[in-house]
């Protein structure tokens, strides 16, 4: 048996590169020394299957012939030793040792082991291994270099490689090669046995023992692997150093490197990425840099990536408060100081900023920075911040604060509240600067008695609450509420809750009627007369005689204070009342302590006198009077004189006297403001008398707030239900509104006069003057108190039975009635069927004499039977004298003797019971006087008249139309061509609707006659209806054309009845540009040139677009062109022939220019340029062998043989073939050249790259490393590009799917106009690629029709449009100007005509002043006549007295005044004549206005016009409102005009009954004249009467005056309101005709925004075709 052993020498899986010692680690890459891995590593070998390890085992070898001893035992169960066991094979004796007994030790495997048996080293060292394989048998993965012989106990030392034999690596051993190899662990497989079939012979034991595996020596050669950053290694940290030969796994690092395998950069060199040393190339770690403020840093690939593979190394743990990547910034809250340098430690200083008032809690700029505006140790303040330290709010801020985010809080300051309207305030506190009158932090309050915080230059407003109607001047803030007493309202209190008022000064009012009166009073009760002023309050009076007492009971005082106490009289003599003592009795002692405490005894007793000539008076000092105590006024009427008479004091009245109100004498400036207005304006003389004078504003508050304060409130209305309108009263004084004949503040009695007090007020009592004792009657019967023969309840009337009163005589009623009228005496309630004023006459329907004594009774008409019966048809009877026939007068409808028939136009039958006759219900289109106009028993019609029809002639005949009702139906006047056939019986009968008229019309056919066609329609003869116009909207101003013709109004340069055509003796695209023929009028034959080419139409002999020179085959000079001769003929068919083909060519030529050569060349061209690509990539290809240049060289002479015999080939179709040959030829000649010098340089290529293969390191080992390093690349961007690609190529389909369907014909066709297949030549509107003469693009042109023409026609008609836009815009400058003129003239006549108005205003009122004053006269004057007449008991020496002063009063109103009064007002009026004038300008002005109406539409208007108009508007509108004042004071001196009549009136109804009274004062006086006077004074008497008569006739006079005064104003007025009437006409046309113009105006500004929208459109197309090449 032989032992067959292996020795295997693995090289190391990558061999070591050997260390290059001329320039070490510090010139390039190191290595460490390569040795023996396993040496020092025993225990890190393992072998699956070891023999002898359990027990000792036999084995035996079959080589060993030589020898005796075949067969050994081995026994590993303990270590080799080769003196004691040298029978231990364990795998730790297959490492190297250089013992003596190194041939004696080996490693085997168990007897007979089949199965795989492995030989692993764990860990030797880290090694680089790139390629792994799985599943190789050791003679696969590692072909042997030579072949392995067998032979006995041969030393085999074998060299394995990790390359396949297949590899195209030439030198799979190369130091590169290995060097890319790295491994960890090692395994060695024996898989198979060579048994050479033993074991299939025989299966005993000992035939294994023969098969083993043995190894006696394993080398892995190596060294620890370092990167090229190290030239040896050390120890690791816990393995032994002593053992001799021994690879050690730990490098001793260079180039800044560290770790086991120099795998990691060194600390601080970090500033680039860690990469192995590559050749010379160190790749040295660099170090950081960190400017000296750190000694550690980091490698950041994202860092090195974004400086561009520049430096990626981060500092750590910068110091000096610096920080960054390379601690080149400072920390937060510190700044780099500019004037230090970057590595200085004291570079950062501390920010100097608040850290409330900053950003970020004090960070300031670290550095300066002038594109982010940063200053190095800058603050960066809060929003609300300021200040270099941030430590200052900003103004209009407040508060600064750490915890706000925005530094301060804005102040909260109210603008309309602060001075200026400022946001400042304090900026610790945030007080705002408040104006005077507001307060609050944020000056948002008003201070206390103000409100309405506004921008006024005070703030707030006061509250200025009502004094009286307030509780205090407070007011809220808001809306400025005063705190209002009871039932006020109003901001200020100042008003009253409905339902309440306040009172008058004189409110508390006493009537001496109701007081206590004494025996020596007589109380009269009186009617105060028409039209005389009111007096007196209550019923009537109180006649106070000498000695005489009066007391009135106060209990009803409202407020404690001093009363002034108003004595209310009238004297009835003119002469004073000395002393009337007042005594004032309270209920007892007046405490000290209420507020009358200071009166005395003294205060309470009171003196006064009646003047005569007043009506009233007030005690001299006022009386101190408290709420809810009851007094007594005590009034003594005492005499010093020793002759007495009569006063008459109606009543009394406390006034509030205001110098008892705080209101008034507070002290403060507003309550002496109050007082000394209450006092200059005499507002206390108000309420004195009873006829109240018209009261000023001021007054009327102080008065208010008086009422207010005295009654804590308002007083309710308290107005009674049934004799009041409302509930709701004056609101000052607390007058109600009284039903008629109803008195009383609250209306709750009746007036005096009057009764029957009710819901509709009382009736006046009316008592007969002649007939009753007094005008008063009983309050609730109304029966008044008669004198002795007279009766009624008003004494007005006589005994039944009597009429005539006074004067009462018999009723006359031939005894058929009993009572007669009062005044008249007709007789009342006739019997026996009479009638009459004296029942002297038969009622309707009898006959007879009733008259007494004739005894001829009244009897019933036949007619045809009594009134009574139902069946009396006459109106009257009379029986005829002579034959005694009654004859009947029949009513209407009725006739025959008895009226028993109807009457033509009636129908029915009178004579059954209960019959009747009634009209014909025909619409009165019938004849009444025909009887046969309807029958007379069923009243149908029968005879309609008036073009009428039907059972009732209610509706028009056929053909006929109207109102049958009103007779008005008239004949059909339908046009024959626009209505209905069927409609129609012949051209002038057609049938309309019966009630409008309306024709039955054809389509688009409308009028009521059909006689005209719908807008946009025409062609009414036609007879089938109106056809629409088609106007084109483009070419056309409106969409409406001449109904008749169907002509379209076209604009200019357009034509064709629909405008789709150009205009007569025009051409071109009328959707695009219509252009005038410009045409020789001397050559052509009609003047409309092609109106699509623009050719005009030749004469014979003349030719040319203009018809301008002479034609082909004629001479001369145009216009005198001759025939030529008739050779020309021939020689021109010949040369129009010629012409043809060479046409044809030059197509032909032009087609190969364009698509190149066809058919046998092509294909002969296509092989050439084959051959000059296969040319190209030979030369291209630079390591080209000597073979490819061989290939090449002969490929370029068959090429240049091809080009030289085909140089001279003619070109059969054109000449420019020759030409492409030739520079064919030059262009190969050429390329010959290039690739004779391309292979000399290919050539030297060669060498170049054998010597690359041969250098170390070679630039093929660096293209290698490349390769692979793109390959992995490749390999991770494979799917990503596979990915990119599948997208690109789809979207090159589509877009070589798009590029496939571009057309340019269609593209040229659009853009130029012209089909894109047409040469550049012969097409007139170019296309893509096309040039004019002068080198220019030529695209578009005359007749063209593209895009381009478009946009150039359109932009010249924008043009043009915008010129006259601009020529426009002049002309309306000019009408505005002149407009602007007008409207000044016509506001200046507005004025002179306001001005003449305010004269006559004034002069009116001053004719109104006079008019007053006569009247005041006049009514003075009737007032003492007045005053005289109702005196009955007056004495002569009274009426002489009377009439002497009547004698020296004159009418104000004389004749000559009257006279002169009416000249003045005639004046006056005739100032106003001028209003023709003012109507003349104003309709000048309304003419020139329509005249610029018309201007402006034809100048397109402006809103410069429009805003001129609108000026001439409010200037007619200012003498409007003047002439509408004269009409209102016209009107207003028309009713004082009025007035006047209607006192004159008066007057003269007075001077009746001056007259009356006169009568019966004389005869009085006679009766005084008999007893007790003598002649004398009847003469007095007798001139007295003469004067007045002589007034009367001069009043009588003055009154005939003032009415034709009257109606001369009435002619005036009537005349001046026609001429107002037609200025109002003309003002309504002036406003109708602004409409019309302003609604153009609207329509201009829509057309020059749409021509805007046009230009801005046909620009951008511009634009856009410019653009297109």
């Amino acid at each position: 048996m032989s032992i067959l052993f292996l020795s295997l020498k693995v090289l190391s899986a990558a061999r070591a590169q050997e260390p290059d010692l001329a320039h070490g680690c510090a010139h390039g890459s190191c290595y460490p020394a390569t040795g023996d891995l396993l040496v020092g590593r025993e225990t890190n070998l393992k072998a699956s299957s070891t023999c002898g390890l359990r027990r000792r085992e036999p084995y035996c070898i079959v080589s060993h012939l030589q020898e005796e001893k075949k067969c050994f035992y081995c026994d590993s169960r303990r270590p080799y030793d080769p003196y004691s066991i040298p029978m231990s094979h364990r795998i730790e004796n297959v490492i190297t040792t250089f013992k003596a007994h190194r041939k004696k030790s080996w490693w085997q495997s168990e007897n007979g082991e089949r199965a795989r048996t492995s030989i692993i080293s764990y860990s030797i060292i880290s090694w680089k291994y790139k390629h792994f394989c799985f599943n190789k048998n050791l003679k696969q993965l590692f072909p042997v270099t030579k072949p392995l012989k067998a032979s006995a106990r041969l030393l085999i030392s074998i060299a394995f490689m990790l390359f396949s034999i297949h590899s195209h690596i030439k030198n799979g051993i190369s130091v590169l090669i290995f060097d890319q190899l790295k491994i960890t662990n090692l395994r060695l497989n024996f898989t198979k046995l060579h048994t050479l079939g033993d074991n299939l012979l025989d299966s005993r034991t000992e035939i294994k023992e023969k098969y083993y595996y043995a190894i006696y020596e394993l080398v892995v050669r190596g060294n620890c692997f370092c990167y090229g950053h190290a030239s040896e290694c050390a120890p690791i940290d816990g393995i032994r150093n002593d053992i001799e030969g021994m690879v050690h796994g730990r490098c001793v690092c260079k180039h800044n490197t560290k770790g086991l395998n120099c795998e990691q950069c060194d600390d601080f060199y970090n500033d680039l990425p860690w990469r192995p040393a590559e050749g010379r190339n160190t790749n040295a770690c660099k170090k950081c840099n960190c400017n000296g403020h750190s000694n550690q840093c980091h490698f950041d690939m994202a860092v090195y990536l974004a400086t561009g593979n520049v430096s990626g190394g981060v500092c750590d743990n910068c110091l000096h408060n610096t920080m960054g990547r390379n601690c080149e910034t400072c920390k937060p809250f510190y700044y780099q100081d500019p004037t230090r340098d970057i590595r200085d430690p004291g570079v950062c200083v501390a920010c100097d900023c608040d850290p409330d008032g900053s950003l970020n809690g004090g960070i300031c700029d670290g550095h300066d920075d002038p594109s982010l505006r940063m200053i190095s140790g800058q603050c960066r303040c809060k929003d609300n911040i300021e200040g270099a330290r941030c430590d200052k709010c900003k103004a209009g801020f407040f508060g600064l604060s750490a915890s706000d985010p925005r530094g301060c809080q804005p102040c909260k300051c109210d603008p309309r509240g602060t001075v200026s309207g400022s946001s400042q305030c304090d900026p610790v506190s945030g007080d705002c600067f408040c104006k005077r009158l507001v307060t609050g932090h944020s000056c948002n309050q008003c201070l206390p008695e103000h409100w309405a915080l506004s921008h006024d230059a005070s703030g707030c407003r006061g509250c200025d609450c009502d004094v009286g109607g307030a509780t205090d001047n407070q007011c809220s803030m808001e809306t400025g509420q005063c705190h209002c007493r009871s039932h006020m309202i109003g901001r200020q209190c100042n008003q009253v809750e409905s339902s309440y008022f306040f009172m008058a000064l004189d409110h508390y009012i006493y009537e001496a009627e109701n007081a206590k009166l004494d025996n020596l009073f007589t109380v009269l009760v009186s009617v105060l007369p028409p039209g005389r002023p009111v007096s007196w309050t209550g019923t009537g009076f109180a006649q106070a005689p000498e000695g005489g007492t009066l007391e009135f009971a106060i209990n009803n005082i409202p407020y404690s204070m001093e009363y002034d106490v108003l004595l209310r009289y009238e004297l009835q003599m003119p002469r004073d009342w000395e002393e009337v003592r007042v005594m004032v009795i309270r209920p007892g002692p007046i405490p000290t302590s209420s507020p009358c405490g200071n009166t005395i005894p003294a205060d309470d007793l009171l003196t006064v006198s009646l003047p005569s000539g007043a009506r009233f008076v007030v005690l001299s000092q006022p009386v101190c009077l408290e709420k809810g105590v009851s007094y007594k006024l005590l009034f003594m009427f005492c005499l010093i004189l020793t002759c007495s008479f009569i006063s008459s004091p109606p009543q009394i009245a406390l006034l509030p006297h205001y110098s008892s109100l705080e209101m008034f004498t507070a002290g403060d400036p507003a309550s002496v403001a109050r007082k000394q207005s209450y006092e200059r304006y005499r507002c206390h003389e108000t309420a004195k008398s009873v006829s109240r004078p018209q009261m000023s504003e001021v007054c009327a508050k102080l008065i208010t707030s008086m009422s207010a304060l005295i009654n804590n409130g308002a007083l309710p209305c308290e107005c009674d239900p049934q004799g009041s309108l409302s509930s709701e009263c004056d609101v000052r004084g607390g007058q109600c509104r009284c039903r008629p004949n109803i008195s009383g503040r609250r209306c709750d009695k009746c007036a005096p006069g009057a009764y029957g007090f009710g819901p509709s007020g009382c009736k006046l009592c009316e008592c007969s003057l002649e007939g009753s004792q007094s005008r008063f009657c009983d309050q609730y019967s109304g029966q008044c108190p008669c004198r002795a023969g007279a009766f009624g309840q008003r004494c007005d009337g006589c005994q039944s039975g009597h009429w005539g009163f006074p004067n009462c005589r018999p009723c006359e009623c031939n005894g058929h009635a009993d009572e007669c009228h009062q005044r008249t005496g007709a007789c009342i309630n006739c019997r026996s069927n009479t009638a009459g004023d004296k029942c002297d006459r038969c009622a309707n329907g009898y006959y007879g004499n009733p008259a007494l004594g004739l005894g001829s009774p009244c009897r019933p008409c036949p007619c045809p039977e009594g009134p009574n019966s139902g069946r009396h048809f006459a109106a009257s009877c009379y029986q005829d004298n002579r034959n005694k026939q009654v004859v009947c007068n029949c009513n209407q409808g009725y006739t025959g003797p008895r009226c028993d028939e109807c009457a033509p136009g009636y129908y029915g039958d009178p004579s059954k019971p209960g019959g009747r006759c009634q009209p014909c219900r025909c619409s009165n289109n019938i004849d009444l006087s025909d009887p046969e106009a309807c029958d007379k028993r069923t009243g149908q019609c029968l005879k309609c008249l008036y073009n009428t029809e039907g059972p009732d002639c209610g509706v028009c005949k056929s053909s006929y139309y109207g109102d049958a009702s009103r007779r008005n139906c008239r004949k059909c006047t339908c046009n024959f061509l626009g209505t209905e056939r069927s409609q129609c019986l012949s051209r002038d009968d057609c049938v309309c609707q019966r009630a409008t008229g309306q024709c039955q019309c054809l389509p688009h056919v409308i009028g009521q006659t059909c006689d005209h066609c719908a807008p946009n329609y025409w062609n009414l003869a036609s007879g089938r209806g109106c056809e629409p116009c088609g106007c084109d909207p483009n070419n056309a101003y409106t969409s409406a054309c001449n109904e008749f013709t169907g002509q379209c109004q076209c604009r200019v340069g357009f034509g064709g009845k629909s405008c789709k055509d150009c205009q007569e003796n025009h051409w071109g695209d009328p959707r695009v540009l219509c252009r005038a023929c410009d045409c020789d009028p001397r050559g052509i034959e009609s003047s409309q040139c092609n109106r699509v080419t623009g050719h005009c139409v030749c004469q014979q002999g003349v030719s040319g677009v203009r018809c301008d020179q002479c034609a082909r085959g004629f001479s001369g000079t145009f216009p005198d062109c001759k025939p030529c001769h008739q050779c020309f003929g021939d020689w021109d068919r010949i040369v129009q022939d010629l012409a043809t083909r060479t046409k044809a060519l030059t197509d032909r030529a032009k087609e190969l220019q364009t698509t190149g050569l066809t058919r046998a060349f092509e294909r002969r061209f296509k092989e050439l340029e084959d051959m000059l690509a296969q040319v190209r990539d030979i030369v291209n290809a630079r390591n080209a062998t000597a073979e490819a240049v061989t290939t090449l060289m002969g490929m370029i002479e068959d090429l240049r043989y091809s080009l030289v015999r085909r140089r001279f080939r003619p070109c059969i179709f054109v000449y420019c073939l020759k030409e492409n040959m030739l520079l064919t030829w030059y262009s190969s000649s050429g390329a010959y050249d290039s690739i004779r010098a391309s292979y000399n340089k290919s050539r030297d290529a060669e060498h170049r790259a054998n010597r690359s293969t041969t250098d170390i390191p070679s630039t093929v080992s660096q293209s290698a490393d490349t390769r692979k390093k793109t390959e992995r690349l490749i390999a991770q961007k494979r799917d990503d590009f596979n990915r990119k690609n599948a997208a690109n190529k789809r979207t090159l389909t589509d877009l070589n799917a798009k590029a496939q369907n571009l057309d340019i014909k269609k593209i040229n066709e659009k853009v130029c106009g012209a089909p894109g297949d047409a040469p550049c030549v012969d097409s007139p509107c170019g296309g893509a690629g096309c040039r004019d003469d002068e080198g220019k693009r030529h695209c578009g042109g005359l007749n063209c029709k593209g895009a381009v023409a478009v946009a150039n026609n359109a932009l010249d008609r924008s043009k043009h449009a915008e010129k006259e836009l601009d020529k426009a815009m002049g002309v309306v400058e000019e009408l505005f100007k002149q407009s602007m003129i007008r409207v000044a003239d016509a506001k200046t006549k507005a004025q002179e005509a306001k001005d003449k108005a305010q004269a006559a205003l004034e002069k009116a009122s001053d004719t109104k002043n006079k008019l007053d004053h006569s009247n005041n006269d006049l009514r003075d004057l009737i007032k003492q006549i007045r005053e005289f007449l109702m005196q009955e008991g007056a004495d002569p020496d009274s009426i002489e007295a009377v009439a002497n002063r009547v004698l020296e009063l004159s009418i104000p109103a004389s004749p000559r005044q009257i006279q002169h009064l009416a000249d003045e007002i005639k004046d006056r009026v005739k100032s106003l004549s001028n209003v023709d004038a003012i109507l003349e300008q104003t309709q000048n002005d309304v003419r020139k206005a329509e005249q610029l109406l018309l201007d402006a539409k034809k100048a397109s208007t402006t809103e410069s016009v429009k805003k001129a108009l609108n000026d001439a508007g409010r200037a007619q509108a200012a003498a409007e409102k003047a002439i509408q004042k004269i009409q209102s004071e016209t009107t207003a001196r028309e009713r004082d005009l009025n007035d006047a009549m209607d006192r004159l009136g008066d007057l003269g109804r007075q001077i009746e009954a001056l007259k009356t009274k006169r009568a019966n004062n004389s005869l009085d006086a006679a009766r005084a004249e008999e007893t007790i006077l003598d002649g004398e004074l009847s003469d007095k008497y007798r001139t007295v009467q003469g004067l007045m008569d002589n007034k009367a006739k001069t009043m009588q006079d003055a009154k005939q005056k003032a009415e034709r005064l009257r109606d001369e104003a009435k002619e005036l007025l009537k005349d001046a309101q026609d001429k107002l009437q037609r200025l109002a006409e003309l003002e309504k046309d002036y406003e109708e005709n602004q409409k019309v113009l302003e609604g153009k105006a609207r329509q201009l500004d829509g057309l020059e925004d749409k021509m805007k929208a046009i230009l801005n459109a046909i620009n951008k197309q511009i634009q856009i075709y410019n653009t297109c090449q």
